[in-house]
């Protein structure tokens, strides 16, 4: 795989993680570095990590996830997402985040449920008999910098929606998962 598909391929594969990103940086009212860095780097760590993962599996991790990989992912991101839609709604006015991201399980979560695709891209990429160390550290460095962008830029998301980001963050949340469901059963 060359760079250029290699780096086209990272672009795609970070748009999920760009959402919530912003989803997250409208909720974050401090450390805002910090948490962009602990998101972008978990975001592209997984991205790497779940590509990687994919090569070496194989077809036989094909036939075994592809059954239920979109309803993990659907399943994962409805959660979160309902999470932050509730908080949201029965929240106090106050504009304190609710959605702690420097916590370790929701960031886990979320680094799971957005890059399950990058792991049929390993499959496809092994299958395919292609190297994958170099376009999974691609895919992951772009992913992390979209990630922590996405972060940075979630300021102005909650400047203009004001104190509904968490119910819009809920909703980008599960309008990924419902994409993903989609995509799957539409083949």
């Amino acid at each position: 795989m060359d760079l250029m598909t290699s780096a086209l391929l990272g672009i795609g594969l970070s748009m999920d993680c760009f959402a919530v990103s912003l989803a997250i940086g409208s909720t974050t009212k401090s450390r805002r570095i910090y948490a962009a860095a602990i998101i972008a780097l978990c975001f592209g760590a997984f991205q790497t990590g779940m590509m990687v993962t994919g090569w070496a599996a194989g077809l036989s991790l094909l036939r075994i996830v592809s059954a239920f990989d979109h309803w993990t992912a659907f399943f994962l991101l409805a959660i979160v997402g309902g999470k932050m839609i509730w908080e949201g709604v029965r929240g106090d006015g106050e504009v304190e985040p609710r959605f702690e991201v420097i916590r370790i399980i929701p960031v886990i979560v979320l680094s799971l449920a957005t890059s399950i695709d990058a792991l049929a891209v390993g499959v496809s990429t092994g299958l395919l008999r292609n190297a994958v160390v170099v376009p999974a550290l691609i895919v992951g460095t772009i992913c992390l910098g979209i990630s922590f962008a996405g972060v940075l830029l979630g300021e102005q998301l909650e400047d203009i929606l004001g104190n509904k980001t968490e119910i819009a963050g809920g909703l980008i949340l599960i309008l990924i998962g419902i994409r993903i469901l989609f995509e799957h059963m539409t083949g």
